[in-house]
């Protein structure tokens, strides 16, 4: 008799854990080699509390307990470490230096192949200065992807905070703001040109903005995009360039690339933002950013940036570059 699993969720055999719990083990041994500290969080939390940083889209499996609390299962592994850190952690003792390793819950339509559980391991740096703070976490990202062998994974470098600044000055807000950043996020240039085309936009500034998403590479792409204008595009790519620069000083910016249409998907990251992409995968393998606000949120004023990757993709990617040599 076969007895069903809910669409969105799997088993894993033997094999397949062994080879998933050296990844894990190789993946946490990088962060610890760096002076990050292993936590773990509930995978219940408070309904608040993951509403307080899931913003745009909230995804969260939302229940109630015997007592008539609202409670929901982590969606996302920041935001209940930036309630353990503003809960358990002195300001004083900053900057803070954590990794994890746990499943996280999204309610999403598993019909289009989406997972509603996934494993996400990652760093977390709260407390440092912005501009170190991303550096930092760039570095330890690349030595993760090291460690898993993905030697081709690429790291694209965007600005949270340029599209939400260049709609404003675009004049769009409320609802429509929201649909075409929701676009953005998953990379519908349709929807982006329809949303701004029903907001008002002129026909010329749809295209202009259509076509900042398109520029991807090297630090040419913003003097790029420096020409097509705006006063949201030359904040951003200031910010850009700054951090690009960083990395060049380090030696650690070959593999990345700057990607003026990326958005993640939550509401709480602004300024510097990353995704990792592998060739030998279709999907997007984790990413990141600074999330400046999220800790004010929690009472705790520091500034924080960190990276999560899926495990079950990254460990994919890394079975295909095996097998392509």
């Amino acid at each position: 008799m076969i007895h069903p699993i809910p669409p969105g969720t799997r088993d894993v055999l033997p094999d397949e854990m062994r080879e998933l719990r050296r990844l894990q083990r190789a993946l946490i041994d990088v962060f610890e080699a760096r002076g990050y500290g292993e936590v773990a969080t509930p995978a219940i939390e408070y309904d608040e509390v993951m509403a307080t940083g899931e913003g745009r889209g909230a995804r969260s499996y939302r229940f109630f307990d015997e007592g008539g609390e609202l409670l929901a299962l982590r969606s996302d592994m920041t935001v209940p470490i930036a309630r353990l850190v503003a809960t358990r952690f002195p300001a004083s003792e900053a900057p803070h230096r954590l990794c994890y390793l746990g499943s996280t819950y999204r309610a999403v339509l598993p019909q289009r192949g989406q997972m509603r559980e996934l494993v996400q391991v990652g760093v977390e740096l709260i407390g440092a200065s912005p501009a170190e703070g991303t550096v930092e976490v760039i570095e330890v990202l690349e030595a993760a992807l090291d460690a898993a062998g993905l030697g081709r994974a690429v790291i694209g470098l965007g600005d949270a905070d340029l599209y939400r600044q260049l709609l404003e000055e675009l004049g769009v807000e409320g609802e429509a703001k929201e649909a075409i950043l929701a676009s953005l996020a998953t990379h519908d240039l349709v929807g982006i040109e329809e949303g701004l085309t029903e907001a008002g936009i002129a026909a010329e500034q749809v295209q202009t903005s259509v076509a900042l998403t398109q520029l991807r590479g090297g630090s040419e792409v913003l003097e790029q995009a420096r020409g097509l204008g705006g006063a949201a595009v030359e904040r951003a790519t200031a910010r850009l360039s700054e951090t690009y620069e960083a990395l060049e000083r380090k030696g650690v910016a070959d593999r990345v690339q700057i990607d003026l249409g990326l958005l993640r998907d939550l509401g709480y990251y602004s300024g510097a933002i990353v995704e990792v992409y592998d060739p030998a995968l279709g999907h997007v393998l984790g990413g990141g950013g600074r999330y400046d606000g999220l800790m004010k949120r929690f009472g705790n004023d520091l500034s924080a940036a960190g990276f999560g990757l899926y495990l079950d993709r990254v460990h994919t990617a890394q079975l295909e570059e095996a097998r392509r040599g």
